[in-house]
Protein backbone atom coordinates (compact mmCIF):
# COMPACT_ATOMS: atom_id res chain seq x y z
CA UNK A 1 0.00 0.00 0.00
CA UNK A 2 1.28 3.48 -0.82
CA UNK A 3 1.19 6.51 1.44
CA UNK A 4 -0.94 9.46 0.23
CA UNK A 5 0.74 12.77 -0.47
CA UNK A 6 -0.35 15.44 1.99
CA UNK A 7 0.00 19.06 0.91
CA UNK A 8 -0.37 21.98 3.28
CA UNK A 9 -3.19 24.38 2.44
CA UNK A 10 -0.76 27.13 1.47
CA UNK A 11 0.90 24.95 -1.19
CA UNK A 12 -2.41 23.65 -2.49
CA UNK A 13 -3.66 27.23 -2.95
CA UNK A 14 -0.53 28.07 -4.96
CA UNK A 15 -1.09 25.04 -7.20
CA UNK A 16 -4.79 25.88 -7.59
CA UNK A 17 -4.10 29.50 -8.54
CA UNK A 18 -1.31 28.51 -10.94
CA UNK A 19 -3.48 25.90 -12.62
CA UNK A 20 -6.36 28.38 -12.93
CA UNK A 21 -4.09 31.01 -14.56
CA UNK A 22 -2.75 28.50 -17.08
CA UNK A 23 -6.28 27.28 -17.83
CA UNK A 24 -7.49 30.85 -18.38
CA UNK A 25 -4.58 31.56 -20.73
CA UNK A 26 -5.33 28.43 -22.75
CA UNK A 27 -9.04 29.33 -22.82
CA UNK A 28 -8.20 32.83 -24.04
CA UNK A 29 -5.92 31.70 -26.86
CA UNK A 30 -8.25 28.91 -28.02
CA UNK A 31 -11.62 30.53 -27.45
CA UNK A 32 -11.34 34.29 -27.38
CA UNK A 33 -8.31 35.43 -29.39
CA UNK A 34 -9.34 36.51 -32.88
CA UNK A 35 -5.84 37.01 -34.23
CA UNK A 36 -5.17 40.41 -32.72
CA UNK A 37 -2.15 39.13 -30.78
CA UNK A 38 0.77 38.53 -33.11
CA UNK A 39 3.27 35.97 -31.88
CA UNK A 40 5.56 35.30 -34.84
CA UNK A 41 5.31 38.48 -36.88
CA UNK A 42 2.55 40.22 -38.76
CA UNK A 43 1.22 37.24 -40.68
CA UNK A 44 1.26 34.48 -38.05
CA UNK A 45 -1.20 34.58 -35.17
CA UNK A 46 -2.08 32.26 -32.30
CA UNK A 47 -5.56 32.16 -33.84
CA UNK A 48 -4.25 30.29 -36.88
CA UNK A 49 -2.52 27.65 -34.74
CA UNK A 50 -5.70 26.83 -32.82
CA UNK A 51 -8.21 27.46 -35.61
CA UNK A 52 -9.32 23.86 -36.07
CA UNK A 53 -9.47 23.29 -32.32
CA UNK A 54 -11.80 26.28 -32.03
CA UNK A 55 -14.27 24.74 -34.45
CA UNK A 56 -13.93 21.28 -32.87
CA UNK A 57 -14.73 22.73 -29.43
CA UNK A 58 -17.68 24.74 -30.78
CA UNK A 59 -16.26 28.25 -30.48
CA UNK A 60 -17.51 30.69 -33.11
CA UNK A 61 -14.90 32.00 -35.45
CA UNK A 62 -14.69 34.97 -37.86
Amino acid sequence: MSTPVVLPVSKSIVWLVGTALIALAVYYFVGVDQGAVSVFGNDMHVHEFVHDARHFLGFPCH
